[in-house]
């Protein structure tokens, strides 16, 4: 299936404080994502399947109530449940990479799938980068390759949690474009419910074939139901709702506060202090994040 990604249009963002807060508080829910996968004794992608299936119920019942009025566009479901499969991935890529890697570098990796767009723009439209596309590739080829040798200092299973997460973030792109396009014409609530659809069983099936644990042992149900309530209601809830009325550039710097946020977290929790270098390539790769959103190449087909 194709899907094209439009100009975007900055009059038609109109933000008010309520979607400010709602980005911004999103942003902070989903932080502590990490840290609460980290807390769960289910295997890490099992983890990722509870987290979207504990919420259906809520979010049926939300999407019911809030359904808008008209008739329902198949195309556009089908192309939700296209982004259902992609966030199935990305969580399944993500959870494994963040009991790998640094909480931090789980988080900024993860939220690295604008810069992979950006470059995959580029190439298709068979074009040199401009000079803000090239100082952006240029910060964050710099700011991995940092993280990358940093995390390679500490052993050979942290970088490949590191290339679990890279991963994860494209999945992640490829997961909030058509989810972007559905908020113009499907309820937050609607959008989330089909994504959730599409992506526990693909987690079930993941996780059974990696031979994870998938009932959750002595620390019982209070992590992976958390992570539930708080990542898929309240945290992509509020990002959900907010994706509409912001620019790419903006929602790009609010991306950013998640991988603060889960770095100290992973210091406070579990001693992952950060260094000098850390703390100089997470710099760089934050500037290409912003930098890949503020003057993204004109979207070319992409399959989904």
């Amino acid at each position: 299936m194709n899907s094209t990604s439009s100009t975007t249009d900055k009059n038609a963002f109109q933000p008010d404080v309520r979607h400010f807060v709602a980005l911004i508080g999103g942003n902070i829910v989903l932080a502590l994502g990490p840290w609460l996968v980290r807390l769960s004794d289910t295997g890490p992608v099992a983890a990722g399947f509870w987290r979207m299936l504990l919420p259906l119920p809520v979010l049926a019942v939300l999407a019911w109530r809030t359904r808008l009025p008209g008739k329902v566009d198949r195309r556009m479901v089908a192309l939700v449940l296209a982004a259902g499969t992609f966030f199935a991935l990305d969580l399944a890529s993500w959870h494994t990479g963040i009991e790998r890697t640094r909480l931090g570098n789980a988080t900024l990796f993860g939220n690295g799938g604008s810069i992979i767009l950006m470059v995959w723009g580029i190439v298709a439209l068979r074009r040199l980068p401009n000079t803000r596309e090239g100082l952006a590739l240029a910060a964050a080829i710099g700011g991995a390759a940092i993280l990358m040798g940093r995390s390679l200092e500490i052993s050979a299973k942290t970088l490949t949690g590191d290339l679990f997460c890279l991963f994860a973030g494209l999945c992640y792109a490829f997961y909030l474009i058509p989810a972007q396009r559905a908020r113009a014409t499907m309820g937050q609530w609607s959008v989330l419910l089909l994504v959730s659809l599409a992506a526990t069983p693909l987690l079930l099936i993941v996780a059974l074939a990696l031979g994870e644990p998938v009932l959750p042992g002595p620390a019982g149900w209070t992590p992976v139901v958390t992570l539930a309530i708080s990542s898929q209601i309240v945290g992509q809830g509020l990002l959900v709702y907010s994706l509409r009325n912001f620019s790419p550039l903006i929602i790009g710097m609010a991306l950013l506060t998640q991988p603060a946020i889960a770095a100290a977290v992973g210091w406070l929790a579990f001693g992952e202090t950060l260094g000098a270098p850390d703390i100089a390539g997470m710099v760089l790769v934050a500037a290409a994040l912003v930098l890949a959103r503020t003057q993204a190449p004109a979207a070319p087909r992409v399959r989904v």
